[in-house]
Protein backbone atom coordinates (compact mmCIF):
# COMPACT_ATOMS: atom_id res chain seq x y z
CA UNK A 1 0.00 0.00 0.00
CA UNK A 2 2.73 2.56 0.56
CA UNK A 3 4.36 2.65 -2.58
CA UNK A 4 0.71 4.00 -4.11
CA UNK A 5 0.79 6.26 -1.49
CA UNK A 6 4.12 7.21 -2.49
CA UNK A 7 3.58 7.34 -6.22
CA UNK A 8 0.29 9.53 -5.42
CA UNK A 9 1.87 12.31 -2.91
CA UNK A 10 4.80 12.30 -6.12
CA UNK A 11 2.05 13.38 -7.94
CA UNK A 12 0.16 15.64 -6.15
CA UNK A 13 3.42 17.34 -5.48
CA UNK A 14 4.23 17.54 -9.54
CA UNK A 15 0.61 19.17 -10.19
CA UNK A 16 0.84 22.38 -9.28
CA UNK A 17 4.26 22.55 -10.96
CA UNK A 18 2.37 21.18 -14.35
CA UNK A 19 0.24 23.42 -14.16
CA UNK A 20 1.63 26.90 -13.83
CA UNK A 21 4.10 25.86 -16.71
CA UNK A 22 1.28 26.13 -19.15
CA UNK A 23 0.47 29.00 -20.68
CA UNK A 24 -2.58 31.04 -21.62
CA UNK A 25 -3.91 30.43 -24.98
CA UNK A 26 -3.06 33.73 -26.19
CA UNK A 27 0.17 33.41 -25.50
CA UNK A 28 0.21 29.92 -27.07
CA UNK A 29 -0.97 31.37 -30.05
CA UNK A 30 0.43 34.52 -31.80
CA UNK A 31 -1.76 36.94 -33.44
CA UNK A 32 -2.84 36.66 -36.79
CA UNK A 33 -0.58 39.89 -37.82
CA UNK A 34 2.15 37.67 -36.14
CA UNK A 35 0.97 34.78 -38.11
CA UNK A 36 1.13 36.09 -40.94
CA UNK A 37 4.70 37.93 -40.82
CA UNK A 38 5.82 34.34 -40.40
CA UNK A 39 8.62 32.76 -42.43
CA UNK A 40 6.70 32.73 -46.47
CA UNK A 41 3.90 34.83 -45.31
CA UNK A 42 3.53 38.57 -45.25
CA UNK A 43 5.44 40.82 -43.18
CA UNK A 44 3.88 44.37 -43.69
CA UNK A 45 0.53 45.68 -43.63
CA UNK A 46 0.64 46.48 -46.98
CA UNK A 47 0.71 42.62 -47.58
CA UNK A 48 -1.33 41.55 -44.95
CA UNK A 49 -3.91 44.00 -46.67
CA UNK A 50 -3.46 42.12 -49.86
CA UNK A 51 -3.93 38.95 -48.25
CA UNK A 52 -7.46 40.37 -46.72
CA UNK A 53 -8.43 41.42 -50.48
CA UNK A 54 -7.78 38.07 -52.02
CA UNK A 55 -9.58 36.00 -49.46
CA UNK A 56 -12.22 38.92 -50.13
CA UNK A 57 -12.79 37.42 -53.59
CA UNK A 58 -14.26 34.54 -52.17
CA UNK A 59 -17.71 33.65 -50.43
CA UNK A 60 -17.30 35.02 -46.80
CA UNK A 61 -17.68 31.71 -45.14
CA UNK A 62 -15.68 29.47 -46.76
CA UNK A 63 -11.96 27.84 -46.74
CA UNK A 64 -10.10 30.38 -48.97
CA UNK A 65 -12.32 33.06 -46.97
CA UNK A 66 -13.24 31.96 -43.19
CA UNK A 67 -15.35 34.54 -41.33
CA UNK A 68 -12.62 35.99 -38.94
CA UNK A 69 -14.16 36.09 -35.22
CA UNK A 70 -11.90 36.48 -32.11
CA UNK A 71 -12.12 32.88 -30.17
CA UNK A 72 -14.79 30.30 -29.40
CA UNK A 73 -17.00 33.07 -27.68
CA UNK A 74 -16.60 35.00 -31.46
CA UNK A 75 -17.62 31.99 -33.34
CA UNK A 76 -20.51 31.76 -31.01
CA UNK A 77 -21.47 35.74 -31.16
CA UNK A 78 -21.28 35.68 -35.19
CA UNK A 79 -23.80 32.39 -35.42
CA UNK A 80 -26.03 33.82 -32.95
CA UNK A 81 -26.34 37.08 -34.92
CA UNK A 82 -27.04 34.83 -38.04
CA UNK A 83 -30.23 34.93 -39.38
CA UNK A 84 -31.96 32.61 -42.42
CA UNK A 85 -34.40 34.38 -44.99
CA UNK A 86 -37.33 33.17 -42.85
CA UNK A 87 -36.17 35.50 -39.76
CA UNK A 88 -35.52 32.37 -37.79
CA UNK A 89 -31.92 31.18 -36.70
CA UNK A 90 -30.01 28.48 -38.07
CA UNK A 91 -29.52 24.97 -36.50
CA UNK A 92 -26.41 24.80 -35.64
CA UNK A 93 -24.29 21.20 -35.79
CA UNK A 94 -21.31 20.02 -34.03
CA UNK A 95 -18.11 22.06 -34.82
CA UNK A 96 -15.31 20.46 -36.36
CA UNK A 97 -11.64 21.42 -37.15
CA UNK A 98 -11.28 21.86 -40.94
CA UNK A 99 -7.89 22.41 -41.48
CA UNK A 100 -5.79 25.64 -42.59
CA UNK A 101 -7.46 28.30 -43.81
CA UNK A 102 -6.75 31.45 -46.23
CA UNK A 103 -4.30 33.16 -43.33
CA UNK A 104 -2.43 30.26 -42.17
CA UNK A 105 -4.72 29.14 -38.75
CA UNK A 106 -6.55 26.25 -37.79
CA UNK A 107 -10.25 26.68 -38.76
CA UNK A 108 -13.22 25.37 -37.34
CA UNK A 109 -16.33 24.37 -39.48
CA UNK A 110 -19.91 24.79 -38.42
CA UNK A 111 -22.75 22.88 -40.36
CA UNK A 112 -25.44 25.38 -40.52
CA UNK A 113 -29.36 23.83 -41.55
CA UNK A 114 -32.36 26.89 -42.41
CA UNK A 115 -34.30 24.01 -42.95
CA UNK A 116 -36.97 25.27 -46.07
CA UNK A 117 -35.70 28.33 -45.81
CA UNK A 118 -32.85 30.44 -47.74
CA UNK A 119 -29.65 29.48 -47.79
CA UNK A 120 -30.90 25.49 -46.90
CA UNK A 121 -27.52 24.15 -45.57
CA UNK A 122 -24.36 25.13 -45.50
CA UNK A 123 -20.71 24.81 -43.93
CA UNK A 124 -19.93 27.85 -42.33
CA UNK A 125 -15.85 28.26 -42.09
CA UNK A 126 -14.73 30.84 -39.12
CA UNK A 127 -11.03 31.80 -38.17
CA UNK A 128 -11.15 32.22 -34.75
CA UNK A 129 -7.53 34.18 -34.29
CA UNK A 130 -8.82 37.25 -35.26
CA UNK A 131 -10.00 39.66 -32.18
CA UNK A 132 -8.90 42.54 -33.82
CA UNK A 133 -11.27 41.91 -36.38
CA UNK A 134 -15.68 42.21 -35.92
CA UNK A 135 -17.20 40.47 -38.68
CA UNK A 136 -20.19 43.18 -40.01
CA UNK A 137 -21.05 40.66 -42.92
CA UNK A 138 -23.60 37.63 -43.00
CA UNK A 139 -22.48 34.89 -45.93
CA UNK A 140 -24.16 34.32 -49.11
CA UNK A 141 -28.40 33.54 -48.33
CA UNK A 142 -28.26 34.99 -44.60
CA UNK A 143 -29.08 37.93 -42.46
CA UNK A 144 -26.89 39.61 -39.78
CA UNK A 145 -28.71 41.24 -36.68
CA UNK A 146 -26.92 43.21 -34.55
CA UNK A 147 -25.18 42.37 -30.88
Amino acid sequence: MRPYLTALTAALVLLPAAASAMKPPRQESPPPKELLRAPGMADDDAEIARAIAEADRHPLGSMLNPVRVGGPEGERAYIARLRCADGAGPKIGRRGSAGVGAFGTIVDVYPLDCGAAAPGKLDLVMDMYHSEHEEKRAPSGFLIGQR
